[in-house]
């Protein structure tokens, strides 16, 4: 049970508190991303999954996948308000489906009275919110295996995929261990020509989708997750784009009430903006 001095606001150190996970061996940005775009009185606290000599492979998330049980318990007592999963594919391995997600997730509400929220089960979450029906997959730097398990999951959630290829597939590397070697680091220039690329496959796709969290280098060197540049994008593609770093930040800001803030934010962001 969450402790119940966590009930008292004037024994919380922020009003509204966020606990993220992430995959072992990976520094991750969500813990920067998400304060750069939540209000005042939004505090994060990141916590790495930990597992020696870990590959990143999908019978490794299978046999791990407890761990995520170990997180909330930590967090729940540390008093965050709730848990956001980085690592997309945390949600099909093993061949899960939505509803397996869903049951564990409201499982370990239920247990730990703190929300969770998985970013592959986001993406779905989020789909369902716009209405989209059909998708059209940006695969990013997803290994066949990986790609292939999420797209089955978003199938699995009811979506008609009208394409599913990686940057392999889109002709920007030339292999996948080309891409493996990037450590999910690409050029600028890949983003829109990767989203051009599968919108021309899928024109009647109601919105596209980007799995995983690539990062694309601005002008000065700097990393950025698709939360930073993709609503450029959505305006160029005249659709609109889930990622999974924007789906699962969508997720934990409606957990918390309150909505982003400021200006340029992708459109599945903007809308709580439009419904505070």
């Amino acid at each position: 049970m969450k402790p119940e001095r966590w009930n008292d606001p004037a024994k919380k150190i922020f009003p509204h508190q966020v606990g993220f996970t992430a995959p072992p061996h990976d520094f991750d940005a969500a813990p920067h991303d998400f304060t750069r775009i939540a209000p005042e009185g939004v505090g994060v606290h990141g916590r790495l999954i930990h597992t020696p000599d870990y590959a990143h492979q999908l019978t490794e998330r299978v046999n791990n996948f407890h761990l995520l049980e170990e997180v909330v318990f930590c967090m729940s007592n540390a008093g965050a308000d709730v848990v956001g999963q980085v690592g997309t594919n945390w949600s099909h391995a093993g061949g899960k489906t939505p509803a397996d997600i869903r049951a564990f997730c409201d499982s370990m509400a239920d247990t730990y009275q703190v929300p969770l929220h998985m970013a592959g089960m986001s993406l779905v979450e989020a789909l369902k919110s716009i209405g989209a029906q059909s998708v059209a997959v940006n695969g990013g730097y997803f290994w066949p295996d990986w790609r292939e398990g999420t797209t089955r999951f978003l199938a699995d959630g009811g979506f008609d995929i009208r394409y599913s290829g990686n940057f392999v597939d889109h002709g920007l590397v030339a292999t996948q261990e080309e891409a493996n070697e990037a450590t999910w680091i690409f050029p600028g220039d890949f983003a829109m020509r990767s989203f051009e690329f599968v919108a021309e496959q899928a024109p009647d796709a109601d919105a596209l989708v980007i799995i995983g969290m690539p990062n694309f280098r601005r002008a000065d060197g700097l990393p950025q997750r698709p939360v930073s540049i993709l609503r450029d994008i959505e305006a160029a593609i005249g659709k609109p784009i889930i990622s999974s770093d924007c789906a699962l930040y969508w997720n934990v800001f409606r957990s918390l009430g309150v909505a982003p803030e400021g200006d340029g934010l992708p459109r599945i962001l903007a809308s709580l903006q439009e419904s505070s």
